[in-house]
């Protein structure tokens, strides 16, 4: 009935993955590597998501 107050789930993975690349970009600026590549595999496993949302 009222769908429209619900969020987007998509809407969220998405932000939540720029926001994992975004964290991932300032630790590979400082020097922080391991940090950098944790990120980044947290991210790609959000993008693998999101493609799967996409076909769906």
């Amino acid at each position: 009935m009222l769908g429209f107050l619900k969020g987007d789930p998509k809407k969220k993975l998405q932000k939540e993955y720029e926001a994992k690349l975004q964290k991932a970009l300032h630790a590979q600026r400082n020097g922080d590597l391991r940090t950098h590549g944790t990120l980044m595999e947290e991210a790609e496993k959000i993008y693998a998501e999101l493609q799967k949302m996409d076909k769906e």
